[in-house]
């Protein structure tokens, strides 16, 4: 039986159509997914289906029967949920009443919260899917945090499960926790379509795959019939390279040091712990680690988001004491670009045109007085943009229109393009699609060939792998020790988890 049919779906917004065309069949108790570059339409279409958006052509069939969704609401009503990328929850009220918000259920909250957590529990241990009820959202694990946003769709009983990019944001523990989700939803009968750039997720977990591009539905395919390379080949319209021309590693002088720092955050709890070391002229530094035991920390600090309890940072335009106040603008004078791990927080102003996200924090060096000419920041802009392969290149569209994978490419070429003598890294590659990977990492590289020094943090091994020369693995706000990316799974696994292993150098 087909769960969900699209048929000629079409959606523009002003000149840039986002759908055209677009027909795809799910059948029921499968694992669907859906691929394509950043920007191709995927998610337009999932949130044309979850009522977000209204089609401009074309109609759309549940089990069969034709359906107007033009409401979220209308869309849960049909059995349609969806667990968006950038979670929709409240992060001081508790997991069961962000699962509760709307659908109280009684005239009595009390009496709404009983039935709640009788039936959460159920969906729980149907599922596998272990959430304290009572903790408040906002200190949840992320992975957690997904299981409270598919709880909130099994609880209005959700049939047709969308996840948009689920695991951007899970360490690798999480995402094989949210896979064995996956295939408990799929044996109890319900279907899951899942919108994911990673194709190795895609090869292991579903049933079949469509491939998107540039808002053309191009390939639909058997899983077990096709290939990485063929869906890479698929996606971007040419052949990818997943391997990269890595040149010998040969450090220059040391541009950045570390030494002594330690960090306390505002609840009293130490996240940094004695951390030292040197980062080189021509080298790529990977921190390696399960997200959450202090690389967030070290960055923000380093970046001059956060003061230190005590540490001092070398540069070659002077030292820096971490213990004082400090902001990210005495950073890039001292030559230190960074790209954030979370490019919504720290990134971007989303509200603003994409013209004024390209000097956000480089606002200081704008020519003209208190006035920037506008023509030429957006002349500026748009060639940026074709150098980044930004889609689409108008630098007067809100930064929030863009999907999050091109958002992230304008992050990193507003960095790279200040030509920072030291650039610290945070998750590049988080939510971006194949064919942006390889050119973040290919750019990076150019980087480390012209002798810039790069601090890289990734809960991506294969990236720290492919990218570092030398790789610093931490635990618990340590390091636990030096290895090099070609060391093994073990050897790395036990310096995450806390273990020290013999020749780590820590």
């Amino acid at each position: 039986m087909t769960a969900l049919e699209l048929i000629g779906i079409s959606k523009a917004f002003g000149p840039v159509k986002a759908n055209q065309d677009i027909n795809l069949a799910i059948e029921s108790g499968t694992v669907h997914g859906i691929v394509g570059e950043n920007g191709a339409g995927k998610s337009t279409l999932m949130s044309i289906i979850y009522g977000f958006y209204e089609a401009d052509a074309g109609q759309i069939r549940v089990k069969g029967k034709d359906v107007s969704i033009r409401s979220s609401a209308q869309a849960i009503a049909l059995g349609i949920g969806m667990v968006h990328q950038h979670f929709m929850l409240v992060e001081n009220l508790s997991a069961l009443e962000n699962v509760l918000l709307g659908m109280e259920g009684g005239m009595l909250l009390n009496e709404g919260l009983g039935a709640a957590r009788a039936k959460l529990k159920h969906i729980q241990s149907e599922y596998g899917l272990a959430v304290d009820l009572d903790k408040p959202v906002g200190e949840l694990p992320i992975g957690a945090q997904q299981r409270v946003e598919i709880l909130k769709a099994l609880y209005r009983d959700a049939d047709i499960l969308i996840l948009d990019e689920p695991t951007g944001v899970l360490t690798p523990e999480e995402a094989d926790q949210l896979f064995r989700v996956l295939e408990r939803l799929r044996e109890q009968g319900k279907t899951v379509v899942l919108i994911t750039h990673k194709l190795r997720e895609i090869m292991a977990i579903t049933d079949r795959v469509s491939v998107m591009r540039r808002g053309e539905m191009v390939v639909h395919l058997n899983t077990a019939d096709t290939t990485t390379d063929a869906l890479a080949e698929a996606m971007v319209g040419r052949d990818v390279s997943f391997s990269l021309d890595k040149s010998a590693h040969t450090p220059g002088a040391c541009k950045l040091a570390v030494k002594g720092l330690n960090f306390t955050d505002s609840t009293g709890v130490t996240r940094l712990k004695d951390i030292n070391f040197e980062l080189h002229a021509g080298e790529i530094l990977g921190i390696a680690g399960v997200s959450g035991n202090g690389q967030s920390e070290l960055l923000e600090i380093l970046g001059g988001i956060y003061t230190a309890d005590s540490g001092m940072l070398a540069l070659d335009a002077g030292s820096v004491d971490l213990s004082k106040r400090s902001n990210p603008t005495r950073r890039r004078e001292k030559g230190v670009g960074h790209v954030p791990e979370d490019r919504h927080r720290m990134g971007l102003v989303t509200k603003f045109e994409a013209n004024e996200n390209t000097i956000l924090g480089y606002h200081y060096k704008v020519e003209a007085g208190a006035f920037m000419r506008r023509s030429k920041l957006i002349e500026q802009t748009e060639q940026q943009m074709k150098r980044f392969d930004v889609r689409p290149p108008n630098p007067r569209l809100k930064t929030a229109s863009f999907s999050g994978g091109n958002q992230q490419k304008m992050v990193i070429a507003r960095e790279i393009e200040q030509d920072p003598d030291v650039l610290m890294v945070g998750q590049p590659t988080r939510g971006v699609d194949i064919g942006a990977i390889e050119a973040i990492h290919k750019r990076l590289l150019e980087l480390r060939a012209q002798g810039k020094a790069i601090l890289l943090v990734s809960v991506e091994l294969d990236e720290i792998r492919a990218l570092s020369d030398r790789v610093l693995v931490m635990y618990d706000g340590r390091i636990m020790g030096e290895v090099s990316p070609t060391a093994s799974d073990a050897d790395m696994g036990q310096l995450m988890a806390g273990v020290q292993i013999e020749g780590s150098g820590q």
